[in-house]
């Protein structure tokens, strides 16, 4: 083998997963009502919309309103679990129950403290968004990424990434932009 085809393989091999990428089960609690969350809570959805989350991070008020549309909107198809992450004291389980009463919150918000999620799905920023489309129970990630290309003014958002990539996914096309850079928070590894 010549060296540009070496270089190739990686590369090849190193992008795949990103966009091919099988999720390995969960299990969850949903602060809101102490009950598990995995994804064999949802065996006949068409995909889940996984949104990690923070309940000190400006970013995620910004997009608090446009996140509870978006699964407002696909809750029959694409139902939405918010997961947290964060073991600052400030992302204690706790303070999560308190954050979901303040803001309205009445999506699943999963206390992912363990970060194994974080870590399964590759997640680094607060918000950042995974859709992982539903292959007959299994799940593999079609897009990650940012909800949209404007974080702190909605009424100049040009660009809804993953609500076009949601749309595309339930008519069974192939999402042409897998991914796009998230802006936000960044997730503190524990």
């Amino acid at each position: 083998m010549n060296r540009r085809m070496i270089i190739a393989i990686i590369l090849v091999v190193a992008i795949l997963p990103a966009f091919a990428q099988q999720v390995s089960n969960f299990s969850l609690t949903n602060v809101i009502n102490g009950k598990q969350v995995s994804l064999d809570t949802y065996p006949s959805c068409a995909g889940l919309l996984v949104i990690f989350t923070s309940n000190v991070c400006a970013y995620d008020e910004y997009y608090r309103s446009r996140i509870n549309e978006l699964g407002n909107d696909f809750q029959d198809k694409v139902p939405l679990l918010l997961v947290n992450p964060g073991v600052e004291p400030a992302e204690s389980p706790d303070n999560m129950v308190k954050k979901a009463k303040e803001s309205g919150i009445t999506h699943p918000y999963l206390s992912d403290k363990d970060q194994t999620l974080m870590a399964n799905l590759g997640a680094t920023k607060s918000p950042q968004a995974f859709l992982l489309k539903n292959n007959g129970g299994k799940f593999s990630v079609v897009y990650r990424g940012a909800i949209d290309d404007n974080a702190q003014v909605e009424a100049d958002v040009r660009h809804s990434y993953l609500k076009d990539a949601i749309d595309i996914m339930l008519t069974n096309q192939k999402v042409e932009t897998p991914e796009v850079r998230p802006v936000g928070c960044t997730l503190r590894k524990k």
